[in-house]
């Protein structure tokens, strides 16, 4: 009961401090009362998972995480993808829109639903936030080179989404 008590503690202090953030990060993909359901759907999670944060990385990095994996969950189920990442990515905090021209993030939309969920969370973290390999790895728990290795995959489908529109 007592472990039961502190998880409580924790969520609510983690709400507290960081519901923003979370709200903020929703709002790169939706808008609205979209990206409210979301960030309460983050937390929701955080419920679910609280015994699985084991403090190796900081809750604000552990919520960007979920919230990350949250919103491409959305994306993946809504036939909106195409359009909201469209309508939205000059509107997108930090976007370095030198990285991607328009015709790259079309092709961006198109492969967010045919990528695993790893593959399109290095693909936001890299095209869209503008990480670099090692932020990526930190955030994501796993070594730089496999974040390579899923760039040169995600390459990959890129090529295979270009041939097939020759």
């Amino acid at each position: 009961m007592a472990e039961n008590g502190k998880a409580t503690r924790l969520v609510d202090e983690l709400y507290g401090r960081h519901y923003a953030l979370v709200l903020r990060r929703a709002r790169w993909f939706f808008d609205g009362d979209d990206a409210q359901d979301l960030a309460h759907e983050v937390f929701v999670r955080v419920i679910e998972h609280i015994d699985g944060f084991r403090g190796a990385s900081s809750p604000t990095t552990w919520l960007y995480a979920i919230t990350t994996r949250v919103c491409l969950n959305r994306l993946r189920d809504d036939k909106r993808r195409k359009r909201l990442l469209a309508d939205n990515f000059d509107a997108v905090p930090g976007t370095n829109s030198s990285m991607i021209d328009p015709a790259g993030l079309a092709l961006l939309n198109q492969l967010w639903k045919t990528l695993d969920e790893d593959l399109a969370q290095v693909g936001v973290y890299f095209h869209l936030d503008g990480m670099t390999h090692e932020d990526i790895a930190t955030l994501m728990g796993c070594s730089p080179s496999t974040v390579r290795n899923r760039l040169k995959a995600i390459e990959g489908h890129a090529q295979l989404a270009t041939e097939g529109t020759r």
